[in-house]
């Protein structure tokens, strides 16, 4: 028993290691220019270990991409927490959404890899569970508050996050993703305020 779960334990390790080296080289270099070679020097660990726990490159990039929308989703609900009311958390969680795309190794991981190396589908699948339920659940409570006028909430919350999407990827390719963010926040600011009761 104890073999087996220190066996689990290594494999948690092992796997950890190339999913943190892969979301610092896949950040920095993007998909394209990232070897496994990079990767398992970067994890101290051989090829065979990205062959056998994730079975190849791309199957590695979805366990980092998974990773990257853990930790987004993480940070956005720290934010609904700390905010006083649910429409403040909903406005702060679309600005620290906005903001999080300006994060180098999130833009090229989520923003411009992602979509490219595992289709929009799967890109969307994952982040149902994490991102996107975020919001989903920010909707849901601030509709329950009384604070958003009567409609479909699921379609809202799609159509919300394809923008917020869209908005995520005009930072990611503008020349001055800083200098742009404020302006977006506002008019992301300004869509949400058209759904306010």
């Amino acid at each position: 028993m104890s073999t087996r779960r220190t066996q689990a334990e290594r494999t948690d390790s092992t796997t950890g290691r190339l999913v943190d080296a892969g979301r610092a080289l896949f950040g920095r270099n993007g998909y394209a220019a990232t070897s496994i070679e990079a990767i398992t020097t970067e994890a101290g660990l051989t090829k065979g270990a990205v062959y056998h726990h994730f079975g190849d490159k791309a199957a590695l990039f979805r366990a980092v991409f998974v990773a990257e929308q853990q930790w987004m989703a993480s940070e956005l609900e720290q934010v609904a927490q700390r905010a006083p009311d649910t429409w403040t958390a909903l406005l702060q969680g679309c600005a620290t959404f906005l903001n999080l795309c300006l994060n180098p190794r999130c833009n090229r991981i989520v923003m411009l890899d992602g979509p490219a190396v595992l289709g929009w589908d799967a890109v969307r699948e994952i982040e149902a569970d994490h991102v996107l339920r975020v919001l989903s659940d920010g909707l849901a409570r601030a509709a329950a508050d009384g604070e958003l006028s009567e409609g479909d909430l699921r379609i809202r919350c799609h159509l919300l996050f394809g923008a917020l999407c869209e908005a995520g990827m005009l930072l990611a390719r503008t020349g001055d993703p800083a200098a742009a963010l404020p302006t977006v926040v506002v008019e992301a600011t300004r869509m949400l305020e058209a759904l306010r009761a």
